[in-house]
């Protein structure tokens, strides 16, 4: 692997795949940042696209930092964008996926994903709160808590009425 630049950031890139290796903060900062993203884009467009890299097989790779096999995700579980990931080191981009997810993010695409995710974690939220109630109210109706208490109080004040009568 040979060091490259991308704009002022450094990545490794394999010369016989065109893959490309960045660390983590490396990676953060392409994705925040829209003058990194331009130059990533500007990268491809001068990159060479040639078939006879491409192939249909999944392969895991090991991190070439730790050596263990890397986690295969979908970047933003919707991009469509396959990348393998050491959590600790960082992300593998075969050829082309960088650009693939940079214009994934210029679309709008990992902001459309977070609010999505916002979405499914407050509809979560609910149910949570749904389930607690339902079960707060079970638990209270088998110890006789709630609407029942009314009746709990007028039989008391029978059976003291009773005993009054009774013990008089």
């Amino acid at each position: 692997m040979v060091l490259v630049t991308i704009g002022p950031i450094a990545v490794l890139e394999c010369e016989r795949c065109l893959g490309l290796w960045l660390d983590v903060r490396s990676f953060e900062k392409i994705c925040a940042d829209r003058e990194q993203q331009s130059a990533v884009l500007g990268v491809a467009s001068h990159a060479q696209t040639s078939a006879a890299h491409e192939t249909n097989t999944i392969h895991y790779v090991p991190c070439p930092e730790c050596s263990q096999l890397m986690n295969r995700l979908n970047f933003a579980r919707c991009s469509g964008v396959i990348v393998d990931v050491c959590k600790k080191h960082g992300t593998w981009f075969d050829r082309d996926e960088l650009s693939r997810i940079v214009e994934f993010i210029s679309g709008g695409g990992l902001n459309a994903s977070r609010a999505k995710e916002k979405i499914e974690i407050a509809e979560q939220r609910e149910q949570l709160r749904q389930e607690i109630r339902t079960v707060e109210l079970r638990r209270s109706s088998s110890l006789g808590i709630g609407d029942s208490d009314d009746h709990r109080l007028t039989g008391i004040a029978s059976a003291r009425g009773l005993l009054k009568f009774f013990l008089d």
